[in-house]
């Protein structure tokens, strides 16, 4: 509305200004939620309960839980790229346009390239998401063992001798 008053300048402020305040809350809502799937999946909650279980293992480990979620997502991007690359390399070929496209810049949508590189990327989503999946749930784990002592709790349940129940006899542990 304010680049169609006229006032260009104003208005490109305002949309640069809303578009990073718009990428931050949205950084910050996925890092808040990511633990929610595994506490769905894990927990067998609702969808409503596993998103406040995920803000309340994320809160105060924000920023460890965003930077290994980062770091997850780039390693997934290079993987997935290197993984299609060649497929979209064998769509360009198999389009007859060749690598030409490539280098001009022309956007190859024939029916071959589209296969090919859906092709990879399937088999490219096949090999990432579950490499996303484990670091999630990982991370919920430990979030998990950090706040609730759940090691403990899997130990004893476990029946690991020392972690509750009965003691083994003989002298007392790390004597």
């Amino acid at each position: 509305m304010i680049l169609a008053a006229g006032a260009r300048t104003l208005g490109v402020a305002v949309l640069v200004v809303g578009l990073i305040a718009g990428l931050v809350a949205a950084v910050w809502i996925w890092v808040r939620f990511s633990l929610a799937a595994p506490a769905l999946m894990l927990e067998k909650q609702g969808v409503i309960t596993a998103m406040r279980r995920s803000a309340k293992l994320v809160r105060g480990s924000w920023w460890r839980i965003f930077g290994v979620q980062l770091l997850a997502t780039i390693l997934v991007v290079i993987v997935a790229s290197i993984i299609q690359m060649p497929a979209t390399l064998i769509g360009m070929v198999a389009s007859g346009q060749g690598l030409s496209a490539f280098a001009e810049g022309a956007p190859v949508t024939s029916w071959s390239y589209l296969i090919a590189v859906g092709i990879g990327a399937v088999i490219a989503s096949t090999i990432t998401f579950p490499i996303r999946a484990g670091v999630t749930a990982l991370l919920y784990l430990d979030q998990r063992i950090r706040r609730e002592a759940l090691d403990l709790e899997l130990a004893r349940a476990a029946g690991v001798p020392g972690y509750g129940g009965t003691q083994p006899d003989g002298p007392a542990a790390g004597s």
